[in-house]
């Protein structure tokens, strides 16, 4: 295992890239364009580094560094992967540098464009890295206030309803949370502290757990989101730009599954045993819910928003179902919607440079105008909706398949859910693409260029890597999996159990040493 500090380095290097963007002349397109291109690559390429040096045996926390921050108030700097923030980390290095080649479009206001896009970059891997609870929140604000700003400047024609009602959703869910986390603190034992191992197995009483589980939901619920807290996700993707709606479908939603599986289980787990009812509920409504209204979307990139509901709803029930198979699932599940959703936002933007507009019924019979962009849509939809041999379909079963194990019955509203699926992206497909083109724009419409081939490439043959040959990615994800189960099936006992152990899984590498006591 390399002492190189791999995440500390994936975590800033996007910072450090935002104040090289800043020096460069703001008239400066080419050099702020390929400056932000070569940071995200550069990113990508030095998180490799994490994925070669991951053991996938393990079960605890590895790759991290374990720094005093702030003493007085027992705030670390304290970081850490495991197969459940791995493969976040590298979703989200993957998917930055195609958003930056989204942005080529993009002509106004460059320079701040490309430095909140690149801190954003930084606040969401560190949201996947962080094991203080200080930290985690200083990096769950961080990745707010840059999405804010790209979805109130640089978006659509409601840019600033729609970006202050994300703001106001997320904050007020944050607020609730950051609440809980300081009463963890001051009533956690000897030594108050936000260091996420010593934590975990604190004994609560059923009642306090009850609570501090709520707080941390109410935040992870909207994030994610959960009906009925959705509603700022179709305004928040149908005006943000083309980037932004990428990155918040692909990796900003992840988080609130995330915070759930990292923070809201372990931590509180008789409480999340007791509400696993509650939040199986809200899935499968979740699922229904956004398929059904998917389905009456006039408006092509809000049926896609809608349809990040009804798959996240599936990611929700998969977790909750307290197996191993829902568990691998329902992570496996939260990489491919990452992939297929970010490359029908990517397609959608296409669409919309070449006719500027994204309702329905302004296309038609596209596919003799641009046949590329027509199979790729069909390859991504077919995708999205769970084919057998893409990546959908692989996460799907196993969530089905857990979610039979221990609650049969469920499986039926789920299934359904797929059927919907099916329904609005062929539907919308047909509508789009097939027929004759009535609008003259539709008949001379210019086809997929080089770039955006370039940027829908990569994520086509991760879609079928993930359908035909899951194991490498399922090997890593189920130890963490198994062990989050285990502490949502038998609540307290199992996390008492495994927390010695977690306390000391955490690496750090000879250049950020742990900084003892005085």
């Amino acid at each position: 295992m390399s002492n190189f500090p791999f995440l500390d380095v994936v975590i800033f290097l996007p910072l450090a890239g935002a104040f090289a963007v800043g020096l460069i002349p703001r008239d400066n397109d080419g050099a702020l364009r390929w400056t932000a291109f070569a940071v995200t690559l550069v990113t990508f390429v030095v998180s490799l580094g994490l994925l070669l040096n991951f053991d996938s045996d393990a079960a605890g926390f590895q790759l991290g560094t374990d720094v005093r921050w702030v003493k007085d108030w027992g705030v670390g700097y304290i970081t850490g992967i495991d197969g459940i923030s791995l493969w976040m980390i590298m979703l989200t290095t993957f998917l930055m540098p195609l958003a930056v080649l989204a942005s080529w479009t993009i002509t106004t206001r460059l320079k701040p464009y490309f430095v909140f896009l690149l801190a954003l970059e930084t606040g969401m891997l560190g949201v996947f890295s962080a094991l203080d609870l200080f930290l985690f929140y200083v990096f769950w604000e961080v990745a707010l206030i840059p999405m804010y700003f790209l979805i109130g400047m640089w978006g659509y024609a409601n840019r600033i309803y729609a970006a202050v009602k994300f703001f106001l959703f997320t904050v007020l869910g944050s607020l609730l949370m950051l609440v809980a986390i300081l009463f963890v603190y001051f009533n956690a034992g000897e030594g108050a502290t936000f260091d996420y191992r010593a934590l975990l197995g604190t004994p609560f009483s059923p009642e306090v757990q009850r609570l501090l589980f709520l707080g941390f939901f109410a935040a992870f619920a909207v994030k994610v989101p959960l009906v009925p807290l959705h509603t700022w996700l179709p305004d928040a993707h149908t005006e943000a730009p083309t980037a932004g709606s990428v990155m918040l479908a692909a990796v900003m939603l992840k988080m609130g599954a995330y915070g759930l599986l990292r923070f809201a289980i372990p931590l509180f787990p008789d409480a999340a045993r007791e509400f696993v009812p509650l939040v199986m509920t809200l899935a499968i409504i979740g699922i229904l819910y956004g398929a059904a209204v998917a389905v009456m979307q006039k408006d092509l990139k809000r049926l896609v928003a809608y349809s990040s509901v009804a798959h996240l709803g599936f990611v929700v029930l998969g977790m909750f179902v307290g197996t191993v198979e829902g568990m691998s699932g329902g992570i496996l599940q939260m990489i491919n919607h990452g992939l297929s959703t970010g490359a029908l936002f990517l397609l959608v933007g296409a669409l919309y440079d070449r006719r500027h507009s994204r309702l329905i019924a302004d296309f038609g019979g596209l596919s003799k105008s641009v046949p590329v962009l027509a199979g790729i849509f069909l390859f991504v939809a077919l995708s999205s909706l769970g084919l057998p041999g893409l990546n959908g379909f692989v996460g799907e079963f196993l969530i089905l398949l857990g979610t039979w194990t221990a609650y049969r019955w469920w499986v039926v509203p789920a299934a359904f859910g797929i059927v919907l699926a099916a329904i609005y992206l062929l539907w919308a497909y047909q509508r789009v693409f097939h027929g004759e083109p009535v609008i003259e724009e539709n008949r001379v419409m210019i086809d997929l260029n080089l770039r955006e081939v370039s940027m829908l490439a990569p994520i086509m043959a991760l879609i079928v890597l993930i359908g035909v040959y899951p194991k490498p990615f399922l090997d890593t994800i189920e130890p963490a999996a198994e062990r989050t189960a285990q502490v949502l099936k038998e609540g307290s006992v199992a996390s008492r159990d495994g927390a010695q152990q977690l306390r000391r899984h955490i690496v750090a590498g000879p250049l950020v040493p742990v900084l003892e006591e005085d």
